[in-house]
């Protein structure tokens, strides 16, 4: 198992906003969902390939109520229609700078304000949201998950759209796609014959991104191949907040049955990777990898997708 690196979404303080303003919506939007059954499987990291303070082992069984959850990640225009209808403000907004990552921001010098100490790829970009996700001389694209979004934004559109935020197991499960023991959403080979089949960075990470796969950041959803379960994006493009409190000794006690994470914890899990990770410095797009950020914190890689 590899020693701990700091993951490669930078850290917020405090949050300055919260769910708790949200009223559901008198009418629900539609997600495009798909109904899964449940049942049992086995969770965590069966190849030794896990950060230690991740806390990917010990592999274990879970067992699932059925559930739904979204085809994609929330997207730009569905966060655009809940803040239409709810004046809603991110984070971002609210804070008036969010964490872009240095070779795509699009901004002017000025409102470039600082680097994050710990990782330094990442700077503070006055006017840097959800709906321009690069600084203020960028325009979100509709079909491309949003990002900007922490962990209370993810949770205060949930409470609009009548949804909750995914279980860490029920996102596993549903990231597996029903193939047992895999790395990957769609097996153990990162590009079979040849073919990249998510967005996650290639070249010489943080200087150099060839962009072989066709992307610098975010790709559009269901750009790349569904997993076997209809679900697109469950490895690479942005990180997706769960509902759980993050702990790396979680697995080793906790239940068989639905298990919603500990009781208590500062941090919240994260999964999937993001255009950002590469093997030679956050191995996380695999379906086992978890990771975590403070409910507060925002970056032009965070995401999330949703349950009924």
């Amino acid at each position: 198992m590899k020693q701990s690196r700091t993951c490669c979404a930078p850290v917020s303080g405090q949050s300055l906003c919260g769910a708790a303003t949200i009223a559901p919506a008198p009418r629900p939007p539609v997600h495009d969902e798909i109904a899964l059954p449940g049942g049992e499987f086995r969770m965590g990291d069966a190849f030794a390939e896990g950060y230690a303070d991740d806390g990917e082992t010990p592999v274990h069984a879970v067992r699932l109520s059925p559930f739904r959850i979204d085809v994609t990640a929330v997207t730009v225009a569905m966060f655009e229609t809940f803040t239409q209808e709810t004046g809603y403000r991110t984070e971002a907004e609210r804070s008036g700078h969010s964490a872009v990552f240095h070779l795509a921001v699009a901004a002017e010098p000025a409102d470039v304000l600082t680097a994050d100490p710990v990782v330094p790829w990442w700077l503070e970009v006055r006017g840097a949201d959800w709906r321009h996700p690069h600084g203020p001389l960028s325009e979100a694209e509709p079909d491309h998950p949003v990002v900007h979004v922490s962990w209370d934004d993810a949770t205060a559109y949930c409470t609009w759209a009548g949804r909750r935020l995914p279980t860490e197991a029920e996102w596993e499960y549903a990231a597996r796609g029903g193939l047992p023991g895999r790395r990957f959403p769609w097996g153990d080979e990162l590009t079979p014959d040849g073919r990249w089949l998510c967005n996650i960075w290639q070249g010489a990470f943080p200087r150099v991104n060839t962009g072989a796969d066709g992307w610098l950041a975010t790709a559009p959803v269901r750009v790349y191949p569904p997993n076997g379960f209809g679900l697109h994006e469950m490895a690479g493009n942005v990180w997706e907040w769960c509902a759980d409190r993050f702990s790396a000794d979680y697995y080793a006690d906790s239940p068989h049955t639905d298990p919603t994470g500990p009781p208590q914890g500062e941090r919240r899990v994260i999964r999937g990777g993001s255009y950002l990770c590469h093997h030679s410095y956050c191995h996380r797009y695999r379906v086992a990898a978890r990771s975590s950020n403070t409910p507060a914190s925002s970056s032009g890689n965070s995401g999330f997708r949703t349950v009924g």
